[in-house]
């Protein structure tokens, strides 16, 4: 449906190692009834209870198999399976996730009352959802790892009101049906003509996007093809710029890079994460991702939120 709301929360936010204030990855992102994590890293629970999210998740993507990024998978699968989930757990990540998997379930061994499916994904491979659809693509950290892109489907275009009454359609039901994509009959007179929905509605308008990198080295020239014009870029920076040539070795990016891949792929607002722990605060990220990006740029702490509101 067109109007769901869409929202992100900042669950885990540190780099590699947690920290007194920031736990490891995890992105949860809530559309209208589902709701979706992307990593899910030690803790992941904890975080969801402080956030007042509740366990309820529909499907897990997991970006790459470093430990930060699934330990809480763990944990939430029990608690899930205690408080009577029977509805079955998709996890979706790349290569080794049916291995991944397997291990979960034997760990758990007969406290699961629930089944879980593991799903492998590529670059390139989609999962549908009602009214929107996840993609990967390929993410540069060193091993099989993978980004991902939610991405509505188009909204309708506008409805002109005056001039489906200059066409003979009185105010009503008919107007849901030409909203709804349904041609209409009217009569004027003696006339019957049919109204097509083209007539009275405008283009279709751009559903939101968010493109999340999980844990990579600068990569926005491979994927501006797909991950163009997102509404929200939640970007790997890690390092700063002093630590450039530390972050290549160690397949991660740098606030500045960050920052010009928010430019190339046009982003509305850049969001830094895994900042590295020897970073005391975020003024030096800000200021190096401000240096390549002129649009909003946020540094979550965990446990925020942010709204993504529908384009103009």
């Amino acid at each position: 449906m067109s109007g769901e709301t869409l929202q992100v929360y900042f669950l885990g936010t540190a780099g590699a190692l947690p920290t007194p204030s920031r736990n490891p990855p995890c992105i949860m992102v809530r559309r209208g009834s589902d709701t979706l994590l992307f990593d899910c890293g030690e803790g992941a629970q904890q975080q969801m209870m402080r956030a007042r999210c509740g366990f309820t998740v529909n499907a897990i993507f997991i970006t790459h198999w470093h430990a930060d990024h699934f330990l809480g998978i763990f944990g939430l699968v029990q608690t899930m399976s205690f408080n009577g989930r029977t509805e079955p757990l998709a996890i979706y990540g790349p290569e080794w996730v049916h291995e991944f998997v397997k291990t979960l379930r034997h760990v758990a061994r007969f406290n699961l009352k629930f089944p879980m499916e593991s799903v492998e994904l590529a670059p390139g491979s989609w999962v549908r959802f009602e009214g929107y659809t996840v993609t990967a693509f390929a993410a540069s950290h060193g091993m099989p790892t993978l980004g991902y892109i939610l991405e509505e489907d188009p909204r309708p275009g506008r409805f002109d009101r005056e001039q489906a009454i200059a066409l003979g359609v009185p105010p009503g039901p008919l107007f849901g049906k030409l909203q709804r994509g349904e041609t209409v009959t009217v009569k004027t007179g003696e006339t019957t003509v049919e109204v097509r929905p083209d007539q009275v509605m405008g283009p279709k308008r751009l559903g939101r996007k968010i493109v999340y990198t999980g844990d990579t080295r600068a990569i926005h020239e491979t994927i501006a093809d797909v991950a163009a014009n997102a509404d929200l870029l939640i970007h790997d920076a890690t390092y700063d710029e002093a630590e450039s040539s530390r972050a290549a070795e160690f397949y991660h990016a740098t606030a500045a890079q960050a920052g010009e891949a928010a430019t190339v792929l046009n982003a509305g607002t850049l969001v830094l994460i895994h900042t590295s722990s020897r970073y005391p605060d975020a003024k030096t990220h800000i200021a190096e991702a401000r240096s390549r990006y002129a649009g909003t740029i946020v540094v979550p702490d965990d446990l925020d939120m942010i709204e993504v509101p529908f384009r103009d």
